[in-house]
């Protein structure tokens, strides 16, 4: 999702908005030095990864609540793959379909930052 998350990031510099993007190559050991820094310097985190309910994301909201970060005002959302089944398809159309692509990314953070009513961009 790293690609993904990149033309993300892109977009969302169209809007003026300035994002940082953190590839965590793996869950354990959780690199708690690299998420207390993006929770004390963003308003919105958003966590993007390519599994079910439970893995990554859930890992790290762990350490945000119990390192007292999600008192902060920060606003945090995790995106994961649904609870559901995907039917067989491309990678590309089952990411559109779980709500995993660039413009799902953009529309998770407008949403959060309660401009929701803004659009994306339209890519060249």
């Amino acid at each position: 999702r790293l690609a993904e998350c990149l033309k993300a990031a892109d977009d969302l510099a169209a809007h003026g908005l300035s994002t940082t993007v953190a590839d965590a190559r793996f869950s354990k050991p959780l690199d708690e030095d690299l998420i207390r820094r993006l929770a004390l310097n963003h308003a919105v985190l958003i966590i993007v990864e390519d599994g079910a309910i439970g893995g990554f994301s859930s890992h790290v909201l762990h350490f945000l609540a119990h390192a007292g970060l999600l008192e902060t005002g920060l606003k945090v959302r995790p995106m994961v793959l649904p609870d559901s089944f995907l039917d067989h398809d491309s990678p590309q159309v089952q990411y559109e379909k779980a709500g995993l692509t660039a413009h799902h990314i953009v529309a998770q953070v407008l949403a959060a930052m309660g401009q929701a009513d803004r659009q994306a961009p339209a890519r060249a």
